[in-house]
């Protein structure tokens, strides 16, 4: 079970809220001059990322707000989340790269056993 980080709640179970899919998908500007096929793309197509993911998600038993989460979809880590006008590709790069970074210190500790 996931604890997801609400920008606007708090920190919430995973049953409260309902996933919404890749987040920055952008409408086209002129849907009528698509051909069908272009326009099946923008409907149906995601990239389905491995890794590190951008994903749309509403607390729906809460706040009733989306909101952008990002989300590790292997291992199922979340690095943070922020509200819908305050996130761009810009913050979740920093968001990606302040946590690999803490990984990377955490991983570097020496263990109990390498001491002795």
């Amino acid at each position: 079970m996931l604890h997801i980080p609400c920008p606007h709640c708090g920190t919430r179970d995973q049953s409260e809220f309902s996933h919404h899919g890749e987040a920055y998908i952008t409408r086209p500007e002129n849907p009528k001059a698509l051909s069908d096929a272009e326009w099946g793309d923008y409907v149906f197509f995601r990239k389905n990322t491995k890794g590190d993911y951008a994903e749309l998600w509403m607390h729906r038993h809460g706040c009733r707000k989306f909101f952008h989460l990002l989300r590790n979809s292997v291992s199922d880590e979340i690095y943070g989340s922020c509200k819908i006008g305050e996130s761009n590709e810009e913050t979740i790069a920093t968001i990606v790269k302040a946590n690999m970074q803490s990984s990377v210190k955490a991983s570097m500790k020496p263990s109990i056993r390498e001491k002795s």
